[in-house]
């Protein structure tokens, strides 16, 4: 009684317990399949990764005593499509039972209940072990409220699971956020930890992909790639995280730089979205870090908030409003991206580096991805579903649970306030205040108008002009309209041209 198990490109956990023994009547199967490369147009990076990975873990599957079946990209049998693969594997297997992990994203959640619902042998859906609250939960939490605060969730998640908390529950240090002292910008002391990631080489995985036809961007380095394939590879990641990061991440993990790509960002976030790490154990080794006086609480607690708070946070409301949050737009922004967001080609220096490092590396910490693109997308009236299928694209972690309530809710204000409590939006002056990317810019960040104006500061005033009935009622956006009330009815119209 053959029993066909699945397991998707983002599910790469050799700690589920389906794992802990072999058995003869289970054959685990991965594909590689263009149903996954062009649902968007993605990061050559992002691809190669993604195979890569999946490739390693069957190797692992097998070295554990695993029945194994893998369709490849370049497969003579590949049909190019999860549930057509399916079909042909049950045959292939003589399959009388069909298990898959829980989808993280609703496209494909939908998908496999759908196709489930259709076979003639049964099919069930196992948890995927990896979150640390249930799809439901924030739904639950929240229900009947009109704002939904993610403070609220991350305190109860510390309670709940005993992280920096003492034996009554209450926050060690006597605060549960330490966000206000984290905001330092870098000038180059501390310097950038060294980028200890692994080094592989992907050509001949790069040539399959390309021979498929699979469409991409950005640049591929098949030959020299810098990302994690397996759990051993992502815990040695980890490990130097903690040691040479984590002490100074607090300080500068709203910075910006053109002379660090990475400053003291953990580039952890693939790994866990492809559930090499589980998040309770990168916790676990940050907390770790605190109680034994190698990492300071505001470093501390800023990268746990990250991750038990945020990203279990976005996850639920991701579920709690599918299928229809995909669509929001409360500004009504319709132009499209600029082809410059494919090229990294604009005299704006600090969007050139931050969308030239995102083609490059398919990465970009969280303060670039929001007070320079989102910041500039938005200010600017860009289509919020043009940029959510660009960042789903092009960043190496982005999976649609997680970029699309960051793209849409977070930076592009699109839900109208149900993640964020108001539009992150800046002039040049917060940019120059927390990077240096002001400095040798074609643009000058202290005139508001003009050919050598910042596009930042008309942009920013325009933004909060036209948006006046949306907006002015918003108690965290007092000071802005106050400012602007001041300004001559000459001074707006200017700013609007």
């Amino acid at each position: 009684m053959t029993e066909l198990r699945l397991i998707l490109g983002d599910q790469l956990s050799p700690r589920h317990s389906w794992f802990d023994a072999a058995a003869p009547d289970a054959v685990y199967v991965l594909m590689e399949v263009r149903q996954e490369t062009d649902y968007v147009r993605h990061h050559a990076q992002k691809i190669i990764a993604i195979f890569a990975a999946m490739r390693d873990f069957a190797r692992h599957l097998r070295e554990q005593g695993h029945r194994v079946d893998y369709i490849a990209i370049d497969d003579p049998a590949n049909r190019q499509s999860l549930t057509a693969n399916l079909d042909l594997l049950i045959e292939r297997h003589g399959a009388a039972r069909l298990a898959w992990q829980a989808p993280d994203e609703w496209r494909l959640d939908r998908q496999l209940a759908d196709y489930a619902a259709a076979l003639s042998i049964p099919a069930q859906m196992v948890d995927s072990e990896h979150f640390l609250s249930a799809r439901d939960e924030v739904a639950e939490q929240f229900a009947g409220r009109k704002q939904w605060l993610m403070e609220s969730f991350y305190r109860r998640m510390r309670q709940q699971h005993g992280v920096l908390v003492d034996r009554s529950g209450k926050p060690v240090g006597g605060q549960w956020n330490f966000d206000a002292d984290n905001r330092k910008p870098w000038a180059g002391d501390p310097p950038e930890p060294q980028d200890t990631r692994p080094r592989h080489e992907h050509s001949a995985l790069w040539q399959a992909i390309e021979a498929s036809g699979a469409d991409s961007f950005g640049t591929p380095h098949e030959q020299d790639f810098r990302w994690p394939l397996n759990r051993d590879e992502a815990l040695a990641m980890l490990d130097s995280f903690i040691r040479h990061a984590l002490p100074r991440f607090g300080d500068f993990q709203d910075a910006m730089s053109s002379r660090a790509a990475q400053l003291f960002h953990s580039l952890l976030s693939f790994a866990l979205n492809v559930k090499m790490l589980h998040p309770r154990e990168v916790i676990d080794a940050a907390a770790a870090a605190y109680h034994d006086g190698h990492a300071p609480l505001p470093a501390v607690e800023g990268f746990i908030r990250q991750i038990l708070g945020w990203r279990e946070y976005v996850r639920g409301v991701y579920w709690a409003r599918m299928p229809d949050y995909a669509a929001v737009n409360h500004f009504g922004h319709d132009l499209p991206l600029p082809d410059w967001f494919w090229t990294g080609k604009t005299r704006m220096r600090c969007l050139g580096h931050a969308l030239e490092q995102s083609l490059d590396r398919a990465h970009a910490h969280h303060i670039q991805r929001l007070m320079i693109i989102g910041n500039f997308a938005l200010l600017a009236g860009i289509d919020p579903q043009a940029l959510h299928q660009w960042y789903l694209g092009v960043y190496i972690d982005a999976f649609e649970w997680v970029e699309l309530p960051n793209t849409l809710g977070m930076s592009q204000y699109a839900d109208g306030g149900l993640l964020a409590t108001k539009p992150y939006v800046s002039s040049a002056a917060y940019i120059h205040r927390m990077s240096d990317y002001c400095r040798g810019c074609r643009y000058d960040r202290k005139v508001r108008i003009g050919k050598d104006a910042c596009p930042f500061n008309a942009l920013y005033w325009d933004f909060f002009d036209r948006n006046q009935a949306k907006l002015a009622a918003n108690h965290r956006l007092g000071h802005t309209y106050r400012q602007l009330e001041k300004m001559t009815a000459q001074d707006r119209l200017a700013i609007r041209q």
